[in-house]
């Protein structure tokens, strides 16, 4: 039997979905948009919020590649045969940044600015065996 695919954390996107989108949330009283889903606007603090899907496309703002191990907990990945991954921040077309992790680990090919799209991959296995899935960010075809 096959593994079965599980979001990382609800409602963070959607999943499954054959274009998988980030769930955002726009306040309707001032417009701010907001990653992840906010019940209150974080900008006005007007509780009149509504759920939206993102764009899966943006321009990379920021990173950085992570090098060594970060302490465990929180970090769930091996310490022994560690892997360089990238992190960032990535601007979506409606104004939110968004941190996230980076399918590349090579700082040659990435650039601020450059444009980005929303991938989904494994990053771990629960007790039941299911595969956790997460969001990540890799370089736009």
């Amino acid at each position: 039997m096959a593994a079965r695919q599980i979001p990382i954390q609800e409602g963070l996107f959607t999943w499954p979905a054959e274009r998988p989108q980030l769930v955002g949330s726009r306040c309707q009283g001032c417009g701010e948009v907001a990653f992840p889903a906010q019940a209150s606007c974080p900008a006005c603090t007007d509780t009149r919020t509504e759920r939206i899907p993102l764009s899966r496309r943006g321009r990379l703002w920021t990173w950085t590649i992570q090098r060594f191990p970060p302490p465990a907990p929180p970090f769930k990945g091996p310490q022994q045969g560690f892997v360089p991954f990238g992190v960032g921040y990535v601007e979506l077309p409606e104004g939110v940044r968004v941190e996230a992790r980076l399918t590349e680990n090579d700082p040659a090919k990435l650039a601020i600015g450059m444009e980005m799209e929303l991938v989904i991959q494994k990053f771990d296995e629960d007790a039941a065996g299911n595969e956790r899935m997460v969001f990540a960010f890799g370089p736009a075809a």
